[in-house]
């Protein structure tokens, strides 16, 4: 059976363990299968739960059930942790469709904090929410884009009028939306361009992850304008 040194941090510890669910005999079986120092803690935690989360964190652990065994067991064990975390990439409008994520991508401060548009192995992240952001560079250089003065996408109203989809291991988690869900410019109690999902998914390791902005008209838009998107939530860390 699992080390328990991380089963006091989380609510929803049954779907960790994998008793979320069970009753009466059921229940008693998986318990008597612990060793005494495991089943009391898991009683314990089971009967004092203890405050409850908030925000992407209580979402994370809503979605405990989701998670593969070998990334619940480390989590018991608290090899590994609950995080914040932002996952983004800035890309040219080089043409109507634009792949934020993609295969040939590879992590680079300031320009995308991924590789091959997948999370590394044992990363499990909940996406929360997004935001999309637009800017024009000085130049296509990489300083220069990383220099851009990202800005809501009210100015761009090519990307206003345009649509996202996100999707990973080819299930829709966002299907095509308009981009106009970004104008929050006018919302001062909103960060500007994000959209909090009402319907948090999880996105596993080695998923190829696809979050795409397509647009019917690049009219109004300079040659050396760029997207900046990012998804927030919560991570899986060690």
């Amino acid at each position: 059976m699992y080390g328990f040194e991380g089963v006091e941090e989380y609510n929803n510890t049954g779907a960790l363990l994998g008793i979320d669910g069970l009753d009466g005999d059921e229940l008693l079986g998986a318990l008597r299968r612990m060793n005494p120092i495991a089943r009391a803690k898991t009683i314990n935690k089971l009967a004092n739960p203890g405050a409850s989360s908030r925000g992407s964190r209580a979402e994370m652990e809503k979605h405990f059930g989701e998670l593969p065994p070998n990334i619940k067991e480390a989590l018991v064990k608290g090899e590994l942790r609950l995080a914040d975390n932002v996952i983004y990439s800035i890309k040219q409008v080089s043409s109507k469709t634009v792949k934020m994520f993609e295969t040939q991508d590879s992590k680079s401060v300031g320009i995308c904090n991924v590789s091959n548009a997948k999370l590394p192995k044992n990363q499990a992240f909940l996406v929360s929410g997004i935001t999309l952001l637009a800017g024009v560079s000085a130049d296509l250089t990489k300083d220069k884009i990383m220099a851009t003065n990202f800005q809501g996408i009210e100015g761009f109203p090519a990307l206003a009028t345009g649509e996202i989809n996100l999707k990973a291991n080819k299930k829709q988690i966002l299907p095509e939306t308009s981009c106009s869900i970004f104008k929050t410019a006018n919302y001062h109690l909103k960060p500007l361009g994000y959209y909090k999902l009402a319907n948090p998914r999880l996105i596993l390791d080695d998923v190829l992850i696809e979050l795409t902005v397509e647009l019917g008209t690049t009219d109004g838009l300079q040659a050396n304008t760029h997207i900046f998107a990012a998804m927030h939530g919560t991570i899986t860390t060690p």
